[in-house]
């Protein structure tokens, strides 16, 4: 997170980092925004380009080397959002257990990311272009928490002129900042397991990514020990929704469980908790 927003000299000033940077994607969300950032959001600036008419050739170049790469190993270990998440899991308060009920209600709700990617990330900044000739980042505008609570919130604080011109957009984009961390007290990594869409686009290349988790096949015995208790509801290793953590390396009671690279993209035994749910669903 400290690396994103380096610039600390605009942290308490309520201005915008004007770091020469900014043409230049970070790998995970960090608003554009946010006073010390001091590059862009691949996210804000895939919506940017779209609804400026122009095809996203930096971006999409950019997220594929990326998502090659590491897959969703970014949303585990460089998005600060991620980590302000698991911050908030941190504290002591009952969680939502992983139960089968549990897991396909989540495995369901959790293709609503693949949605909002395709919808206001992409067709509709195009369609307004179209019709307008420019188009906001809407995912931004309208739901992304990162904007809210590293960028909206402090520069409402600090600047005069953003408090005078906040109004029901900001007070929505304050309410749900609040429930996604209310959310996160008891669940783990909500917006990335439902709403974050760049999650859901490096998870198109969580089986093929070169990094990854290693299966010995000769010495796994399907037991399910590796994803009983992943928090991210995983069905298999390197499956859509599991962000390479690494936890189910130790979890493994056969040393059948590696991080590496090349092999990542053979998934392992599936829970024998609720596997049923996940049918289709990797």
């Amino acid at each position: 997170m400290l690396v994103y927003n380096a610039d600390v000299s605009r942290w308490f000033s309520g201005g915008i980092s004007r770091s020469p940077l900014k043409h230049i994607c970070v790998p995970g969300l960090n608003c554009y925004s946010c006073p010390g950032a001091i590059a862009s959001c691949p996210l804000g600036a895939l919506q940017n380009t779209i609804g400026g008419g122009r095809f996203p050739f930096f971006v999409t170049g950019f997220l594929l080397l990326a998502g090659t790469l590491l897959g969703r190993m970014v949303c585990a270990f460089l998005c600060p959002v991620g980590l302000v998440q698991e911050l908030l899991y941190k504290i002591p308060v009952k969680k939502i257990k992983k139960t089968p009920r549990v897991l396909a209600l989540t495995r369901r709700l959790s293709l609503l990311k693949y949605l909002l990617l395709a919808l206001p990330c992409a067709v509709f900044p195009l369609v307004f272009y179209l019709r307008s000739g420019a188009a906001s980042p809407l995912f931004c505008k309208f739901f992304c928490p990162a904007g809210t609570i590293a960028a909206g919130i402090p520069l409402v604080l600090l600047n005069e002129g953003f408090r005078a011109a906040a109004g029901r957009l900001f007070a929505w984009k304050v309410a749900v900042a609040a429930a996604l961390v209310l959310w996160s007290l008891f669940f783990f990594r909500p917006f990335c397991t439902f709403f974050c869409p760049l999650g859901a686009i490096y998870s198109f290349f969580n089986k093929y990514a070169v990094v990854g988790i290693r299966l010995d096949a000769h010495k796994c015995t399907h037991c399910g020990a590796c994803t009983a208790q992943c928090r991210m509801q995983t069905c298999a290793v390197n499956d859509r929704e599991c962000i390479r953590c690494g936890e189910c390396i130790a979890r493994c009671p056969h040393d059948a469980l590696a991080a590496g690279v090349r092999g990542a993209a053979k998934p392992a035994a599936r829970s024998d908790e609720g596997t049923e749910d996940c049918d289709g669903l990797l």
